[in-house]
């Protein structure tokens, strides 16, 4: 058995200047891509062997560049015709929100699907494992054979998914099953802040998904958030519900309407996890609690959505605070011209900074005096289980205040602790942390005493209601009154 395998991952932020291109995505190929696919040993039988082509990971960022897509795609595309005569099934792991420059498609991943579909034709064996936060399309869904997203969020499940996937494409190809998965696609639109997994009514629905899968008719059950970051006729939530056989698929249509109908209906239900505040309020509460750290996410400039990570909005808030008596760690603010002035620094150096890119108010640079304490890179750190060199940072303190800033070469969250012990210093060192995020992640929700996530504006604005949407279906809710 022969399986050609491949990994494209990017969730495209339509708002903001930043596109994303070939520079920015982390390129392997053949055996060194697998390192990089968390596949586990699903495919270690002696009979399987793999044809690993490409993993292209983008992470959140722009819109990409066509020509980086078309890149990417083609090295997928050439490979399968390259070995079409030979495979036997082909595994993708793909994000779903991959917004591409002058693609009539919209979504790279709807149009590589497509592509592949072209050239295989409709019988071979297609897996695909995906993130929540990205959107679907009936053609795109019955396109592939079986199409399951994390069910966690934060993604704490990605390896799991990823081997439940390639594990039931095994299976398909040995006992050439036929299966097609069942779509519904839901009048609602939210945010990932919305729908954290340990919170009601996602655990509720996680539960419902299970009691699905443990009828043997049912292979997998899937609800996709969407991703609301670009305005695409494909955004909103979706459904997929895929049967052990296609002679199941009247069944399966029956249980995609239950589970369409449990998520519907609770839709007054999806709130913001833990404490929610407005940015003033959010800051005085940080200041006078007497634990210690507090988190708090910038969650208008939330790189792990898309965003820059740029905005100096909460650094002028704290900067302006008289007598500041919490000693303050900003982990990061990406700058990238500013980072590589200080790199000329030695570790010691006091100079007269602007950190700030200056690209809209939010970002406007802030001139500060600091004392460069370390420079590093975000080198053989993690996120969500994967290895990875997220760039250069240089943490900087603000003379005569108790502030300390990480100042980054791009733009990545620090969402895990061995990432703030990457900067040369300990999350115990602070009494409040600043993280550009949406909800906190798991490492800093358990370190954090109190954890509040600041409503600033920006890229990444929380207020699902105000965004202006052009393409969607409509009515929409909360967008429309449902």
């Amino acid at each position: 058995m022969k399986i050609l395998v491949a990994k494209f991952v990017l969730e495209a932020n339509a708002n903001v200047p930043m596109m994303s291109d070939l520079e920015n995505t982390a390129l392997s190929f053949g055996e060194e891509a697998l390192t990089h696919m968390q596949l586990g040993d699903v495919f270690r039988d002696e009979d399987i062997e793999l044809i690993p082509v490409i993993c292209a990971d983008a992470g959140c960022s722009g819109v990409m560049k066509k020509k980086a897509f078309n890149y990417i795609e083609q090295s997928i595309l050439d490979a399968i015709k390259e070995n079409r005569n030979e495979i036997d099934a082909i595994y993708l792991h793909l994000h779903g929100a991959s917004e591409i420059e002058d693609l009539e498609a919209g979504s790279g991943e709807h149009h590589l699907l497509k592509e592949v579909r072209k050239i295989v034709g409709p019988y071979m064996p297609i897996g695909i494992s995906c993130d929540p936060h990205g959107n679907l399309c009936k053609e795109y869904v019955e396109s592939a054979n079986i199409i399951r997203s994390f069910r966690e969020a934060p993604h704490t499940d990605i390896p799991e998914t990823v081997q439940f996937v390639c594990r039931e494409l095994v299976k398909l190809v040995r006992e050439r099953r036929r299966i097609t998965p069942v779509y519904r696609k839901l009048p609602l639109i939210l945010g990932g802040e919305q729908t954290v997994s340990l919170d009601e009514p996602v655990k509720s629905i996680n539960c419902f998904m299970d009691a699905l899968e443990e009828d043997e008719r049912i292979l997998s059950a899937s609800w996709h958030v969407g991703y609301i970051r670009h305005d695409t006729p494909v955004a909103g939530c979706g459904i997929v519900v895929i049967p052990c056989d296609d002679k199941y698929r009247d069944y399966a249509n029956e249980k995609a309407d239950e589970l369409a109908s449990f998520v519907f209906d609770r839709r007054h239900e999806f709130h913001y996890t833990g404490i929610t505040k407005q940015p003033e309020e959010a800051l005085n509460m940080a200041l006078n609690f007497e634990g210690r750290p507090v988190v708090i996410s910038d969650s208008g400039d939330n790189v792990t959505s898309g965003s820059m990570g740029v905005n100096t909005f909460i650094l002028e808030q704290v900067i302006s605070v008289e007598k500041l008596q919490k000693k303050v760690l900003f982990a990061s603010i990406h700058d990238v011209n500013t980072y590589q002035q200080l790199m000329s620094y030695s570790i010691g150096s006091i100079v007269t900074i602007k950190v700030g890119m200056g690209i809209d108010e939010l970002s406007k640079p802030v001139e500060l005096k600091v004392t460069v304490k370390y420079k590093g890179r975000q080198e053989g750190t993690r996120m969500y289980g994967e290895d990875g060199d997220y760039g250069g940072l240089v943490r900087v303190s603000v003379v005569n205040k108790p502030i300390d800033i990480v100042i980054c070469e791009n733009n990545h969250s620090f969402v895990e602790i061995h990432q703030i012990e990457a900067c040369g210093c300990s999350l115990d060192d602070y009494d409040i942390l600043i993280v550009k995020q949406g909800y906190i992640h798991p490492e800093l929700l358990e370190a954090g005493k109190l954890c509040i996530m600041s409503l600033t504006k920006g890229a990444t604005l929380q207020d699902t209601s105000a965004l202006d949407f052009k393409l969607i279906m409509r009515p929409m809710f909360p967008i429309d009154n449902i």
